[in-house]
């Protein structure tokens, strides 16, 4: 009897050549179930039915085909211990040379927001995952293949090794194995974790798939890479990269930064953010979208040349035209037209992104620390001047209450200690990641120079004391929005009073770290 193969997959891709290629040029014999034995039939190759081989029909509408000794007795079979030799002669048992299998497409499903429960349930794989961890765990004697993509690495290790394949290529391909098996269980985790939303899970499990080596980190000396969570496209995976080089480490550390700001403003009025560092130099809305940018570059054009620009409507050609008049590391925005792209296609250097759904992230965020890593709900609460607190004798105005929010919006996406000064909902100076609130105030203060006239003032958290109350005030700030919180907040309000401020406290800190 020739070299035995198991081939049941999902993903059919070169699945027909990989299957004649092992059976006319190296004499395989393949053991096939359900929708692969129908696709290899189908292409004239013979294929034995794994109920044939069992001699146990697939039962339970196909939730039982594999699960059976004769199945895994050749799989998990040691040929170098006598008493497994044994055994599977005595059981009819064949030695299997070579396990093909990929998984239901549980994440794939799950993906679509309107998939029910049992659809999910349906589409989680049971004897999959069984046939590759038993496959891993015995590489020493057979090889496991979980991806297509390693279909030509097997063919090829079998021509240069007479037929056969080496140790270090069948460890490498349990390795990939167990990879997958741990990231497929962790989304069925995570998915069941999703479904009771009172909490975090007590197992929190972080898997991807790599999209890309990147060609460094933060730094030139730092290695990384990119992955993606999940099946689908999704986020960043999902954006389409118009122009420009391949994206950095920090260009999508940028990118996410600026497409969590630019989230804060939905669709309907036109808005920009530019940053820099993760931290955003210049936010503005505008009747129109170039207006939006070009009040946002003027915010801080010093600091915007090289920066991320994020746009929370379709680039036309006149914002295209203002987008090519400064140096920009990455544009991304919910589409571009036509004409905007050839426009921007003359500053060839600058990445340009289109991102359809820039308000979609993710529900929690993780931070790595030594020995584990930290996860917490994402900063998504929707706040409106509605729950706000006024606690001064001057009363804001629906115009000052909507400035405001624009301030606090663009404060909860700079670093803590975070000030940010703005007037007509564009910003004018940003105080970001100060040791003391007050350095952060002078910062966004001299900033925003004499323009801080009649502007207004954004606090991510609370004033431990009224100095940067009174300092805002020489300045010429009308409002300010801040938390609260703490414990002399009276002598900030009375502050505020004295100098005929308006003071709002929203009962939310917003701290970025």
């Amino acid at each position: 009897m020739g070299r035995l193969a198991l081939l049941s997959v999902t993903d059919k891709t070169g699945l027909v050549d990989f299957a004649r290629q092992l059976v006319e040029q190296f004499e395989f014999e393949i053991i096939s179930s359900g929708g692969t034995a129908k696709t290899l039939q189908a292409a004239g190759l013979p294929v034995i039915k794994v109920s044939e081989y069992t001699g146990s029909p697939e039962i339970l509408g196909g939730r039982v085909k594999t699960l059976h000794p004769r199945v895994h007795g050749g799989i998990l079979g040691r040929r170098d211990v006598p008493t497994d030799v044994e055994e599977m002669a005595a059981n009819q048992i064949r030695p299997l040379d070579l396990v093909v299998v990929n998984l239901y497409p549980f994440e794939k499903t799950i993906a679509n927001p309107d998939v029910t429960t049992a659809e999910a349930i349906e589409q989680i794989d049971i004897g999959g995952p069984a046939m590759l961890r038993a496959a891993a765990k015995n590489f020493a004697h057979l090889t496991v293949i979980s991806n297509p993509k390693y279909y030509d690495a097997y063919l090829e290790e079998l021509r240069q090794n007479n037929g056969e394949t080496s140790l270090k290529f069948r460890q490498k391909m349990a390795g990939e194995t167990f990879a997958l098996t741990n990231a497929y269980d962790g989304a069925i985790a995570a998915y069941f974790a999703s479904l009771d939303t009172d909490a975090l899970p007590t197992r929190f499990t972080l898997a991807g798939t790599e999209i890309q080596t990147l060609r460094y980190g933060e730094n030139p000396h730092q290695s990384a890479a990119w992955y993606r969570t999940g099946t689908a496209a999704t986020g960043w995976a999902g954006a389409n990269l118009l122009q420009g080089k391949e994206l950095s480490y920090n260009n999508l550390v940028d990118l996410e930064a600026a497409r969590r700001l630019i989230a804060e403003f939905g669709t309907e009025e036109p808005a920009t953010a530019i940053l820099k560092h993760t931290n955003p130099c210049g936010v503005a809305i505008g009747s129109s979208l170039v207006e939006a940018y070009t009040k946002a570059f003027q915010a801080d054009s010093t600091s915007a040349f090289g920066g991320i620009v994020a746009l929370n409507q379709s680039i036309d050609a006149d914002t295209a035209r203002e987008l090519t008049k400064t140096f920009l590391e990455c544009v991304v925005a919910p589409d571009c037209s036509p004409e905007a792209r050839d426009i921007l296609g003359k500053k060839s250097k600058v990445r340009v992104l289109t991102l359809a759904d820039l308000g979609a992230g993710e529900k929690q965020t993780v931070k790595v620390i030594a020995g584990g890593f930290l996860v917490q709900a994402s900063d998504d609460v929707v706040e409106t001047p509605e729950n706000w607190r006024v606690v001064t004798r001057e009363q804001p105005t629906a115009e000052q209450l909507a400035e405001l929010l624009f301030a606090w919006k663009v404060a909860k996406h700079v670093k803590s200690n975070a000030i940010v000064v703005t007037k007509d909902k564009t910003t004018l100076g940003v105080g970001a990641g100060q040791m003391n609130r007050v350095g952060s105030v002078k910062i966004a203060l001299e900033q925003a120079g004499e323009k801080a006239k009649g502007g207004y003032l954004a606090s991510d958290g609370f004033f431990p004391f009224d100095d940067s109350v009174r300092t805002a005030a020489a300045a010429g700030i009308t409002a300010i929005v801040q938390p609260g919180g703490s414990l002399k907040d009276e002598d900030s309000i009375k502050a505020a009073d004295e100098l005929g401020l308006v003071m709002v406290l929203t009962g939310i800190r917003h701290f970025l770290h």
